[in-house]
């Protein structure tokens, strides 16, 4: 019994380191920690906006495992252990999926266009300049 109570204990410190980190804007991309999904991973600015937005209840998932790892030591219950090994899971997915959320709704960055180009990348650009400042022979005086 006191096995299954340290699940939640050690998983829960875990949990709360991520999420602390994740608050703090501290917490670097990678593929190991924090929130990853394909909206995330999109590029640092995503991760880091989801990993702060998902870091308060990730930090509470933590508070919540390693609490009910120690009532289940203190207790020796293994009831208290899964319930809290639930309810820490339950509020970690709930971090997440609002973490996803708010990567989701960060604009994407536009790339910068080269100098005199009008975004269409063909080079064309300074002849068409060329053209339209060409005079005419309506433009010519006699």
């Amino acid at each position: 019994m006191q096995l299954v109570a340290l699940v939640p204990l050690v998983l829960g410190l875990v949990i709360a380191v991520v999420g602390i980190l994740g608050a703090r804007e501290r917490l670097p991309r990678n593929r190991f920690g924090g929130v990853r999904t394909p909206a995330t991973m999109r590029d640092d600015r995503t991760f880091r906006v989801a990993n702060k937005v998902a870091g308060l209840p990730l930090a509470v998932a933590g508070l919540v495992g390693v609490g009910t790892g120690v009532l289940g030591l203190a207790a020796d219950s293994l009831v208290v252990a899964i319930v809290g090994f639930v309810g820490m899971a339950g509020i970690a997915l709930a971090g997440g999926v609002l973490g996803h959320r708010a990567a989701e709704s960060v604009p994407e960055e536009k790339a910068e266009l080269p100098e005199g180009c009008r975004g269409c990348a063909c080079g064309g650009c300074d002849l068409a300049s060329t053209v339209r400042n060409r005079p005419t022979d309506r433009n010519l005086t006699r």
